[in-house]
């Protein structure tokens, strides 16, 4: 029997006057037997910090005032064996060309999210993905995302992506995980220098992950794994 993996994914759009616009799509994963211990390490973290349990942990509130937390974070993401990340980051939106490969920008956007998710699914490992809730249409997305990957990847029973359900970020430690890390990844491709602290953070990421973020990582890293896209392609890998 195939373990369960929780998959927690969420996504970064920046579009701004002076930069780039950025947007990046990732997830963290770790077995379900250690969701629990991934909610309650955080939690400890927030304590020894004297943050309150609830503080909810987003890229957009990094502020020089929390700069050791953050870094504490990064570290117990690293030093923690059972979490992975999974990154995709498309620099500029704007070259897109959806209408020279005839496709919309929704069907674009899902072949995204099989990019970002494809590789963790496998033969010994079943997927629960749980994504932020964004929108009123996100029910409809969910299911048709659900559609989408089960048929790309031959899953007809449902064995290996179980179940993907839209929850509260502000409810899920493995949530704002992961908008903490596409937040830095982000914040790095739109070339931003104004927060030592975010910019200590990218630092310790590099760091720790032994990577530039610039460029794709190598098919199969497991703990820290990238897919920067190519702007000139719109077709996602089979």
């Amino acid at each position: 029997m195939s373990e369960i993996f929780n998959v927690y994914c969420d996504e970064s759009c920046h579009l701004e006057h002076d930069h780039l616009p950025v947007m990046a799509l990732g997830a963290v994963s770790c077995p379900a037997s250690q969701a629990r211990a991934l909610a309650l390490a955080i939690r400890a973290l927030k304590r020894k910090h004297k943050l309150a349990d609830g503080f909810e942990i987003k890229w957009v509130k990094v502020s020089p005032a929390q700069t050791a937390f953050y870094l504490d974070l990064v570290n117990l993401f690293f030093d923690t064996a059972v979490w992975a990340f999974r990154g995709v980051v498309i620099p500029d939106k704007e070259v897109l060309r959806h209408e020279t490969f005839q496709q919309t920008h929704d069907q674009w956007y899902y072949k995204m999210y099989y990019l970002l998710l494809k590789p963790i699914p496998t033969s010994e490992k079943s997927c629960r993905i749980y994504i932020d809730v964004k929108d009123t249409c996100g029910g409809e997305k969910v299911r048709l995302l659900q559609n989408i990957l089960r048929t790309k990847l031959h899953d007809v029973a449902g064995t290996l992506v179980a179940n993907i359900q839209q929850v509260h970020s502000r409810e899920v430690s493995g949530l704002q995980l992961a908008d903490f890390l596409i937040g830095a990844l982000s914040y790095l491709h739109r070339n931003l220098s104004g927060n030592s602290a975010k910019l200590a953070i990218i630092g310790e990421i590099k760091k720790r992950s032994n990577l530039t973020l610039k460029w794709s990582t190598a098919p199969g890293r497991a703990k820290f794994d990238l897919f920067i896209w190519e702007t000139n392609r719109e077709d996602a890998p089979a």
